[in-house]
């Protein structure tokens, strides 16, 4: 190990009892009174499905009042200012957001999309996304409680690109030390805060030596500093056959920003979906809770069909994230309840019914 890696372990092990990286939770007590959390309704179904949440909230006095900015690169007519979204997560600490669309290079004519521009903000370095199998839900495989952790402010998406000569591009994909170890971190943090038994780390280093090797070996030596997590490596062209083979084998997964995307997506479908699936982006002071899977499902606006059950999740996991935990467990027990029961079903799980049927059987199951 080198001397900077040395010195980098030694400060994130400092650091783990002082910041969010170290559990992926706020140190918060319990609150008294309201709790305010930033909105960002988010492109497509996003208004929709957060306007399930409203009513779910309303069902039970969830004593949380939303600050809510439209944020938006497909009406940037209508779009609040970045700065000011930041500056009311920055202030609040704690977000729930739908999927931003990312509108066509030839329009906006800017390499980095408004959502790298908010991680990068903010600092929203591991993105977690927890797939696991629902009850009632029907798919190929079953017994699924994988947790995917991605490192998302480097790798492919640094939006350094540029064009050499016409007709060829270079795209730089960076990785660094400090990152690289920071997400290992975490991951292997998560691992023993919620009694998981190992460590996957997902790569091309035998392709890519220096960069994707760099990530790799920083995700080795933080391994040896938790000797009760097992560690294994598989390369991500391995991960994906075997994910759709033998997903079970997968406890939590650490990966760089481009392969954490792509696993999270696959392994969402192994599940039900886009629309089953949450997700959520920490950085040292802040978390932004968000669908796993990054669809704005714009097709289906309007037409009442979009499945509100990822967002409810993301909800539910962030009242438990601000400890008020007897709402978070009422709202979960009945997404739990409506699906296991398997008569109200989204047309993305083989049923009927509308966003608002779903949303109203979850708002009977609360009473």
């Amino acid at each position: 190990m080198s001397l900077l890696t040395r010195n980098v372990v030694r400060t994130l092990v400092q650091a783990s009892s002082r910041n969010i990286h170290s559990t992926g939770a706020l140190n918060t007590s319990k609150p008294e009174g309201r709790v305010t959390c930033t909105l960002i309704p988010g492109d497509g179904v996003g208004p929709e499905l957060i306007y399930s949440v409203q009513e779910v909230f309303k069902a039970v006095s969830v004593p949380v009042d939303f600050e809510p900015f439209f944020l938006s690169e497909v009406n940037p007519v209508l779009s609040s200012p970045l700065e000011n979204v930041v500056a009311s997560i920055k202030k609040n600490r704690i977000c729930l957001k739908g999927i931003l669309a990312t509108p066509d290079f030839s329009r906006t004519g800017e390499l980095q999309t408004l959502n790298m521009k908010l991680r990068n903000e903010l600092d929203l370095y591991a993105n977690v996304v927890h797939v696991a199998s629902l009850p009632g839900v029907k798919t190929r495989h079953q017994n699924i409680d994988t947790v995917v952790i991605r490192e998302q402010t480097e790798g492919e998406y640094s939006a350094l690109e540029h064009e050499t000569i016409p007709g060829v591009v270079e795209c730089l994909k960076v990785i660094t030390e400090t990152k690289s170890l920071r997400i290992a971190k975490f991951a292997f943090d998560y691992a023993v805060k919620h009694n998981r038994k190992k460590v996957t780390c997902v790569h091309k280093a035998n392709i890519m030596k220096l960069g994707d090797g760099l990530f790799l070996k920083s995700c080795e030596a933080m391994a040896k500093l938790y000797p009760t997590i097992e560690f294994e490596k598989m390369i991500v062209d391995n991960t994906t056959m075997q994910l759709v083979s033998n997903p079970q084998q997968f406890d939590v997964m650490v990966a760089p920003n481009l392969y954490g995307n792509i696993i999270d997506n696959l392994a969402s479908g192994l599940v039900g979906g886009a629309g089953v699936v949450s997700g959520a982006s920490y950085s040292a002071e802040h978390v932004v809770y968000e669908p796993g899977a990054r669809h704005t499902f714009s097709e289906a606006v309007g037409k009442n069909v979009a499945n509100p059950t990822a967002m409810l999740l993301c909800a539910s996991k962030m009242l438990r994230h601000i400890n008020l935990l007897h709402y978070s467990q009422q709202i979960y027990g009945a997404i739990q309840n409506v699906l296991k029961d398997g008569k109200v079903r989204t047309k993305d799980l083989g049923g009927n019914a509308t966003t608002d049927e779903f949303t109203k059987a979850v708002i009977y199951n609360l009473k």
